[in-house]
């Protein structure tokens, strides 16, 4: 297990190189620069070139973008053209709050739809299961940007529960309302699946009682598909993340994006797009070394 994920850490180089390529080309696609901010009459042009050359934009984009992956390669993201701070300084400031908003909804959706779909799936047909699918779907066709905007206006302005911005428990429920239901639909999925099996009713043959059936035999393979899919939502939830801190002006990542797309601060938006995208691989590496944790039956030959 060790040589395999050595070895997909390595193969993580190459695609992340990959990654900041198409990142960087595709923001310098964009029309204008950060000097348009300084669109201003009383500005002389020799102003606005000498600013372009203090920050490289005067140089081929092929060149700026070497200049730039020779400095990140040692950690060093640039300085913000708005702050004037480094851009590991302005992410690592912004980070516990995206951390907190993602890692307590992260834990919402586990503990809401792992046993929700296992009732679902024990229960199939039942009138809980028919009410929770409908309200899954419901969930899953809801925009989150939109969902943001209703919450803020019944719980802030109409019944004035929680202050409108800078409060974890409105941006903390539209995150898990938007994430809860397409986990818990393939969480039932998987249960049904594995209750077919034919080990299931050999051991509910034996007697046993029916919930060591379904919490010790089923459940444990059920969730090996899960895995899969919680490793690939920790990007989901980050990139939500971006909209719904903005809208409730949570002072986190996603909020700093933001801006920095507005502004064409070129050197946060690819700080954030690495850090984003090394988030992406991360959560498939952890999917794969989370199906040998939930099923021992699953080993990494040492081909891999």
């Amino acid at each position: 297990m060790t040589k395999y994920i050595f070895k997909r850490l390595l193969q993580l180089i190459p695609l992340l190189i990959g990654i900041t390529v198409i990142s960087f080309f595709i923001m310098h696609l964009a029309p204008g620069d950060p000097t348009a901010l300084y669109a201003d009459p009383n500005v002389k042009p020799e102003e606005l070139a000498r600013i372009r050359a203090n920050w490289g934009l005067d140089k081929p984009v092929a060149v700026q973008y070497f200049i730039w992956l020779k400095n990140a390669a040692r950690l060093d993201f640039g300085t913000s053209y708005i702050s004037g701070k480094p851009v590991t300084q302005e992410i690592f400031e912004r980070l516990p709050a995206t951390v907190l908003l993602m890692s307590l909804s992260f834990a919402i959706i586990l503990l809401i739809s792992i046993p929700v779909g296992v009732i679902s799936a024990v229960k199939k047909g039942s009138l809980f299961d028919n009410v929770f699918t409908i309200v899954s779907f419901i969930f899953m066709s809801i925009p989150s940007f939109w969902l943001a905007l209703v919450l803020m206006l019944v719980f802030s302005l109409r019944l004035q529960w929680f202050p409108p911005f800078g409060n974890i428990v409105l941006p903390c429920a539209t995150m898990v309302i938007t994430g809860l239901a397409g986990i818990t639909r393939y969480q039932r999925a998987s249960m049904l699946e594995v209750l077919r099996q034919e080990y299931i009713k050999v051991a509910r043959a034996k007697g046993l009682p029916e919930w060591v059936v379904i919490y010790k035999h089923a459940l444990r393979n059920a969730l090996i598909p899960i895995v899969t899919l919680l490793g690939l939502t920790l990007p989901d939830l980050f990139g939500g993340a971006f909209i719904i801190e903005t809208i409730f002006a949570w002072p986190g990542m996603g909020r700093l994006g933001v801006s920095a797309v507005f502004s064409r601060n070129y050197p946060v938006i690819m700080g954030i797009s690495v850090f984003t995208a090394v988030l992406i691989v991360l959560g498939n590496l952890l999917a794969d070394v989370g199906y040998a944790i939930v099923d021992p039956r699953i080993r990494y030959a040492k081909k891999e």
